[in-house]
């Protein structure tokens, strides 16, 4: 069985036939290449725990016993580091016998170090929907490094849809190896930001309003020095040594985890979309940008190593928006870039 994914043009007509539905009118600019991005209700339920609601049990019905108060997001609202929140999204789906969905953070929520996954009703795994899912989705948002203020409309997590078919014709899927740069994916030398302990508040819809000094430690490469020992469980943007180039008729994601290389986590936010790094500028590049934390034991990086993998996915067919062409892509051509709230 293979299966291929969503174009723009599918999910606007998903959409308008009431596969997709909502609260609120979804917007064009909510539509990208290849998912469409999900928006944060009016309330989010503080919970004590990250859950799952288990086979043939709701979110909601979970959250009557879980919840401890409840946050209206109708307007702007603080949300703690490490505090735990499940918020309904405005988007609901009816899906087909033939259409799964998966879900991804968003790029700037993995470079605040958000924690974003996607729960359905019914669910046995984060970000995964099943073939034929008729429901509410709902994301559990946790940030790590930096506390946020958000509000309902604000998008963290992002949709993509998979058509499955027996078409034995169908190329297979692809797969590329990532590795880090340590010699200086900056300019000025840098080769990592390490997020402060103690920052002030970011709030999502402030574009390159923060500076990045405030919330950042600068790390610079050492003269003959290609290494870098990351702390455990603090929080690390780098980049990968290769430029990325997705191809119009396919699209990829990072896998976040991959104990085969050590116990670090290198993605949070892994989709890539189609045309991502076709630049035009013949100067210009598209490093993959790695959201990296270890766990449990300073790990050490060389320059070069393997970090993670990628995953070619085939569209169904070309979307008629591409990655960087004619909309807002804010990380097309990007080196060692932090979220766009920074400047």
């Amino acid at each position: 069985m293979n299966y291929g994914i969503w174009p723009s043009q599918t999910i606007r007509s998903a959409i308008a036939d009431g596969t997709i539905r909502a609260s609120s009118p979804i917007h064009e600019d909510l539509i990208q290449p290849a998912s469409l991005d999900l928006r944060l209700g009016a309330t989010a339920f503080r919970v004590p725990t990250s859950f799952l609601p288990g086979k043939g049990k709701a979110v909601s019905e979970r959250l009557k016993d879980l919840a401890t108060h409840e946050v209206d997001l109708s307007k702007p609202q603080v949300l703690e580091r490490n505090c735990v929140h499940i918020i309904p999204l405005q988007e609901r789906v009816s899906l087909g016998a033939d259409t799964s969905a998966r879900a991804n953070p968003k790029s700037s929520s993995g470079r605040l170090d958000i924690f974003v996954r996607l729960i359905a009703d019914g669910g046995m795994s984060f970000d995964e929907i099943p073939v034929g899912y008729d429901g509410p989705l709902y994301a559990e948002v946790v940030p790590r490094s930096f506390p946020i203020i958000a509000r309902a409309g604000d998008t963290l997590s992002q949709l993509r849809f998979r058509h499955h078919a027996s078409d034995a014709a169908q190329p297979a899927n692809r797969s590329i190896s990532v590795s880090i740069d340590l010699e200086g994916a900056a300019a000025d030398g840098v080769i990592a930001y390490r997020a402060r302990k103690t920052t002030g508040l970011i709030d999502l819809q402030k574009v390159g309003e923060y500076d990045r000094n405030d919330f950042w430690e600068p790390i610079r490469c050492r003269p003959g020095r290609r290494e870098l020992v990351l702390v455990p469980d603090e929080f690390y943007i780098m980049a990968s040594l290769e430029d990325i180039v997705i191809n119009e008729n396919e699209a990829a994601e990072m896998v976040a985890y991959d104990t085969a290389v050590g116990e670090v986590r290198v993605h949070y936010a892994g989709f890539l979309d189609p045309f991502f790094g076709r630049v035009t500028d013949s100067s210009g590049k598209s490093k993959i940008v790695l959201e990296i934390r270890s766990h449990d034991v300073p790990f050490m990086l060389d320059h070069g190593q393997r970090v993670g993998t990628i995953v070619f996915e085939n569209m169904i067919e070309r979307p008629d928006k591409l990655y960087g062409q004619s909309i807002k892509s804010n990380y097309q051509g990007q080196g060692l870039k932090l979220a766009k709230q920074f400047f």
